[in-house]
């Protein structure tokens, strides 16, 4: 087995879990779209529940790329809460009730688990103050 066949068996095992997210997506879609319209006492056909399914995950597809950029131009490699609240800010009730989820998780989360900003030390501030003169024509 060379290194071409090992990467056609990792690309075809991608390619397999990204069948099984797309069609977990599209039968919780369905299975939302049609509980929601037995409630409502309608009947929806089985064309457009597939439509809105497939167009409900290319739009979760878009959203999780522009999280991603998020991150990356904060220069994470992991999105956050913050690119979340972020990409929703056009929407200002998701907005609001995403910050609300947050600040409930924050709050139930246990203090010593928080991540504590660094003070800065003297030595660091002599650092910054040392380097506040240089002018770029000194350079």
């Amino acid at each position: 087995m060379d290194v071409s066949d090992i990467q056609e068996d990792l690309m075809a095992e991608e390619d397999s879990m990204d069948d099984l997210i797309r069609d977990r997506f599209r039968l919780s879609a369905i299975s939302i779209a049609e509980a929601e319209a037995k409630k409502s006492g309608m009947e929806i056909a089985g064309p457009v529940v597939a439509c809105v399914a497939d167009l409900a995950f290319k739009y979760a597809e878009n959203v999780a790329k522009d999280l991603e950029l998020f991150a990356h131009h904060a220069g994470r490699k992991v999105v956050n809460m913050d690119d979340v609240v972020l990409f929703a800010h056009r929407n200002d009730n998701l907005a609001a009730s995403l910050r609300s989820m947050c600040n409930e998780l924050k709050a139930k989360e246990p203090q010593s688990e928080r991540k504590r900003k660094k003070v800065s030390t003297k030595k660091d501030d002599k650092a910054s103050s040392s380097n506040a003169g240089v002018r770029t024509t000194d350079l």
